[in-house]
């Protein structure tokens, strides 16, 4: 086997660049990681016949090898006009193993994940059983992992009452860092503390007489309703929970800056999951203009899914039609009742709302997205009963989020109205720099990954995606490739289609001829 493997193409996504542009990236195939990079600079096939034969065409001495690279004609892969990034870093998904592998497991999660881009997940702490509270139930999770993992995997730990003597041991057994709730997790086994989920437990009338903020009228309790479960969900929640988080950071911080704390010690860096409410982007805001080490992320069904002003239905916003000067997702309205599938926590907000995040996450006060790939078994869903409010709370997404946030921010930013005079090539190449920020680099930092992961680099894992983002694909039940085939992307049209997923440069999905023969996903 030749020691290196060669890609080229036209459209290499590269650090720092403004656009995609040609590039060749060589791989050492012993330790999995990029050798060399080559911008502006493309191989095709007949380049490599001729330097391999030592024919160098018209004496181009650019068409070399670089020292030390050897190669053979069956290692080189040329990508065209294809779209090449780095792998997805999804740092927020629930595999629920052991213990619920009827919801999920790490063999059908994270071949789920390489089909869409993702080559690296981190698992949170619930909803497996045992949940990552400890080490010994860590190293249960990793028995588990082991040679089922498509995709490269690493985990958060768990606080919970009582477990503080296990904090640094997770620590030093590489979790990377920990999850903890400020109002009930839904699971038995991961008790409540004080933490950084973004809701804060509030007393609700029984009648759930509650009202969101400018909300008015009367509520209807009608458990089936998606407006019942939303107006039980106000932004206020998410709202105070963040205030009273950034108060307690504040304070730590202040202790930090007097000495107070331990040796050693720094300022406490805190992260909000799955934010959702637009209103707590104020206090976000000041939090970060006082330094204090605060990191947010959303996730894309709220950035995807709101239920129209005046409505308690759902709808997904927008068509993929390339032909056409918008390509937003293809319409779907969920009706005021039988819409579980939709059900997430804290919930889908106002279009308002969601224009809101997207300016947050354009402005980086939003860091990143994730999925919060959060399955369960059809009948948690409640599909038949339709009862919005015992159902469920997750949404399953795994293997889409590049082609939804993609199709989402194309009808935004590139098909959309526009009043610059920039080439819709320059827009595309603008908003695969966003996506890129969003799913690879800022993920990658958050997850203490960012010397290996997200970036086309040398001395990074050869980790990238070839896809075509002008192709379509209908979101079926057969193209979906997590356990249980319930989700509200079912029947959309999307823009951005998967062709190739390498990681550590071997190839472990294509869209032809499927996944490769054995998982190959390592921990980190």
């Amino acid at each position: 086997m030749s020691q290196h493997r060669i890609f080229s193409g036209d459209r290499v996504f590269l650090p720092d660049s403004q656009q995609p542009g040609p590039a060749t990236i060589i791989i050492d195939t012993q330790t999995g990681k990029i050798s060399h990079l080559l911008p502006n600079t493309r191989f095709t096939t007949q380049d490599i016949r001729d330097i391999l034969s030592s024919t160098i065409v018209d004496g181009d001495s650019s068409l070399r090898f670089p020292r030390g690279v050897n190669a053979s004609l069956e290692d080189f892969v040329d990508t065209g006009e294809k779209l090449v990034i780095p792998g997805i870093v999804d740092a927020h998904v629930h595999l629920n193993e052991p213990g619920r592998t009827e919801w999920e497991g790490f063999y059908t999660g994270t071949r789920a994940a390489i089909s869409g881009g993702t080559t690296t997940l981190i698992d949170m702490p619930l909803n497996s059983i045992p949940p990552t509270t400890t080490v010994d139930n860590l190293l249960q999770k990793k028995v588990k992992a082991r040679e089922q993992s498509w995709a490269d995997i690493g985990f958060w730990g768990g606080v919970v009452p009582g477990n503080t003597g296990d904090l640094k041991p997770l620590v030093e057994a590489g979790v990377k860092g920990f999850k903890c709730f400020l109002i009930e997790s839904g699971v038995e086994e991961t008790e409540t503390v004080l933490a950084f989920h973004a809701e804060l437990e509030e007393e609700q009338p029984s009648s759930l007489n509650v009202q969101s903020s400018g909300e008015s009228g009367p509520v209807d309790p009608d458990p089936r309703r998606y407006s019942t479960f939303l107006r039980s969900r106000p932004d206020s929640l998410e709202t105070g929970a963040i205030k009273f988080i950034a108060r307690l950071q504040g304070e730590l911080d202040a202790k930090w800056s007097d000495g107070r704390v331990g040796e050693g010690s720094s300022k406490l860096r805190v992260h909000i999951v799955h934010l959702s409410s637009a209103e707590a982007l104020g206090v976000i805001r000041d939090a970060k203009e006082k330094g204090m080490k605060i990191s947010v992320e959303t996730c894309f069904h709220y950035l995807v899914l709101s239920p129209p002003a005046g409505s308690s239905s759902l709808t997904v916003s927008a068509t993929a039609d390339s032909t056409t000067t918008s390509s937003k997702l293809k319409s779907t309205v969920i009706p005021t009742s039988h819409c579980t599938e939709y059900k997430c926590c804290p919930p889908i907000r106002s279009k308002e709302n969601q224009d809101r995040l997207w300016e947050a996450l354009e402005e980086g006060l939003i860091d990143f997205v994730v999925s919060d790939h959060s399955p369960c078994v059809g009948e948690l869903k409640k599909v038949d009963e339709g009862d919005v409010m015992s159902a469920w709370g997750g949404i399953s997404t795994l293997g889409l989020g590049l082609s939804l946030l993609w199709t989402e921010g194309w009808g935004r930013y590139v098909g959309g109205d526009t009043s610059d005079s920039k080439t819709q090539k320059e827009r595309e190449g603008e908003l695969v720099k966003k996506v890129v920020r969003w799913l690879c680099e800022g993920t990658a930092k958050h997850a203490g990954l960012d010397s290996v992961k997200g970036k086309i680099q040398v001395g990074f894992d050869a980790d990238f995606v070839v896809w075509d983002p002008e192709s379509e694909f209908t979101v079926t039940k057969d193209s979906i490739h997590f356990k249980n085939k319930l989700t509200p992307y079912e029947g959309l049209t999307l823009k951005g289609v998967v062709e190739q997923t390498y990681l550590r440069g071997n190839l472990v999905y294509d869209r032809t001829n499927g996944f490769s023969k054995d998982p190959l996903g390592k921990f980190v």
